[in-house]
């Protein structure tokens, strides 16, 4: 910690009159019987004065102690709350828990940025706070260090305020600094800040955090909330540049990726959660700025960033994109935190994204957290209306501005294998997908087979494996394409195309048949352009070929481009090569095929049943 204090205790120091000097049990014997108890923040909580109050003499009745995320906000004897006092919450977490199952505790399912506006209008009284402070500094300030957040309007607004102050307790800039005035007893501790770090992610979770990095691009901004896949996401973001942070938390990562000039821009937060590195980090650092939470999810400063992502874990969510992130199994667990305001702003943000995840089962692998409907005991706390990306471990799927139709399909994609055929089954019952609706694959999304490549023309294009819910982008294509191509690609002049016929395209289970897309654009506004298909005929261990391509797209090299991911993918499936019929006529695939080696042409009236060796 940077020696930016006065080198004396604090009663020494002039700014502090020595009659604000107290024990934790004088400091509590300002709470009296009705009185409301805000506590502070999460690595911030105030434990010593908070075991004063549980074992003070005094008589007390109807004290209400309240409380965001805390760490020791209730004592707990041979793993059973022992708490006198009731306790009103706006996040259940470990401490709290066992309190909310046993009556003890109550909780308040709202944003916390709403709550400094109802601490300050007395929706949500403050009668005492008790909170943890640096020592002042030589203008006569303390600064809340870790925990901004809602503290700050609590410590305005209170009749009381006591304060641990702590030599250990980062200095931290922004809006975080508090006049010794205002504070009615200062009670000295010399403890470490209390230190948080997420257990580490497992396979499932570090996949999925791949593939949520995948999203993130260069110049962004961050949101991450507390959730354990969205800081394990954060590790596999050191090859980008020039990052910013925007969220109600920071944690333990943002050290690794500002050691590598990853995150180069400021880093705007309102509490933070992590080891002395990173309070030592965050001490008198300028990068960092700590502000109450109402003022960093405020809807005109986070909307107008560009390039911010948010990224939410929840338990689980429905067909409909309903999500919920505050309940699992009938139990509270977590809270709503910042997550809709981040959500609605990363929607709102020039280039930015909004990101859900969540692993695709539960942990014993028994129950899909993909479900037809979200359940008995899972209230909605994202609405359908507003998620936009979703990712598991067997992929990402972009809901947003879709039919329930497009949306239940491209959830089921992701979905464990396991549970589709039976997502299925039930989004076909809750009228969500047609009759006849069909998965084929069975795999996770083959994410190391998506090519970039550079077409002739100079565009770059995405060549990636085709998803059943890719079928629009395949009727698009058919629906832009002349009656010629039409002709010699269906060998029939076709005036429709129906979703059957496009599945027929997409719908592959990446075996013994396989299909690619090329799409350009953003992944939640990308344009299929072109597709390739194969179909193995295990009697000559051939796979039969077929491509189509948007007018507009047509030579320039997308058409061989196709052809030469097909070509590596059928090689490491085995098969001997492809074989098609094409017409006459149809001179441009024909030179697209003659490209290939071994390739031997047999004329049949007017059509060429054409083979290609590998």
């Amino acid at each position: 910690m940077n020696n930016n204090y006065l080198n004396v205790s604090v009663s020494e120091k002039s700014c502090v009159r020595a009659d604000k000097m107290k024990t934790a049990e004088e400091a509590v014997s300002v709470v009296k019987s009705g009185d409301r108890v805000f506590i502070g923040t999460a690595c911030a909580t105030p434990r010593t004065l908070i075991q004063a109050l549980e074992t003070t003499e005094k008589q007390l009745y109807d004290v209400t102690l309240v409380h965001f995320l805390t760490d020791g906000a209730i004592p707990v004897e041979n793993g059973v709350p022992k708490t006198r006092f009731q306790h009103k919450v706006f996040f259940v977490g470990a401490d709290t828990r066992e309190a909310i199952k046993k009556g003890k505790a109550e909780y308040i399912p709202i944003s916390i940025a709403h709550l400094p506006r109802l601490i300050e209008n007395e929706k949500i009284p403050i009668n005492v706070a008790m909170v943890q402070v640096s020592p002042p500094d030589i203008n006569g300030f303390v600064s809340l260090g870790v925990s901004v957040d809602i503290t700050r309007v609590a410590v305005l607004k209170a009749r009381k305020v006591i304060a641990e102050v702590n030599p250990n307790m980062p200095y931290t800039h922004g809006d975080s600094l508090i006049p010794v005035e205002r504070i009615d007893a200062f009670v000295e501790v010399n403890s470490p800040v209390i230190e948080y770090l997420h257990e580490p992610a497992d396979v499932i979770g570090e996949q999925i955090a791949r593939y949520i990095a995948r999203i993130i691009h260069d110049n962004s901004t961050l949101h991450t909330g507390i959730g354990r896949i969205p800081n394990e996401m954060l590790k596999y973001l050191t090859n980008r540049k020039n990052l910013s942070i925007h969220s109600d938390v920071i944690s333990e990562p943002v050290i690794d990726l500002i050691e590598k000039n990853v995150i180069t821009g400021p880093v705007s937060t309102s509490y933070c959660m992590g080891s002395k590195a990173l309070y030592d980090l965050i001490d008198r650092n300028t990068q960092f700025s700590f502000h109450p939470i109402d003022y960093i999810c405020r809807p005109d400063i986070i909307s107008g960033i560009n390039r911010l992502v948010s990224v939410t874990q929840v338990f689980s969510i429905d067909l409909m994109g309903q999500a919920c992130v505050d309940q699992f199994g009938g139990e509270f667990y977590g809270g709503i935190s910042a997550q809709p305001e981040f959500i609605r702003a990363a929607a709102m943000s020039p280039g930015g994204k909004s990101i859900i995840c969540l692993s695709s089962t539960t942990d014993d692998d028994k129950e899909s957290r993909i479900r037809p409907l979200l359940r008995e005991g899972e209230g909605v706390t994202i609405p359908r209306s507003e998620v936009h990306y979703v990712v598991t471990e067997y992929g990402s799927a972009y809901l947003y501005c879709k039919s329930i139709q497009e949306k239940a399909l491209a959830l089921i994609e992701i979905a464990h294998p396991d549970f589709r055929s039976w997502l299925i089954e039930e989004g076909i019952r809750l009228g969500y997908l047609k009759k006849g609706q069909t998965l084929k694959s069975k795999i996770a999304y083959p994410e190391n087979e998506e090519r970039e490549v550079q077409l002739k023309n100079g565009e770059k294009v995405l060549i990636r494996p085709a998803k059943a819910s890719d079928a629009g982008g395949m009727q698009d294509i058919f629906y832009n394409m002349g009656k010629e191509d039409i002709y010699t690609r269906f060998f029939t002049h076709l005036a429709s195309f129906t979703d059957k016929m496009a599945q027929h395209l997409c719908n592959v289970d990446c075996e013994n048949e396989m299909a690619f897309t090329a799409v350009v654009g953003e992944r939640e506004n990308e344009k299929v352009i072109g597709s390739s298909c194969y179909f193995v005929d295990p009697a000559d261990n051939l796979a039969e070929v077929a491509y189509m391509i948007r007018p507009e797209w047509q030579k320039c090299g997308l058409g061989s481009a196709l052809q030469q991911r097909m070509n590596e993918y059928a090689k490491s499936k085995g098969l001997r090569g492809f074989k098609a019929n094409i017409l006459v006529e149809n001179e441009k695939m024909q030179k697209v095929i003659r490209k290939g080696k071994n390739v031997t042409f047999f004329r049949c009236g007017n059509e060429f049943e054409v083979i290609s060796l590998f």
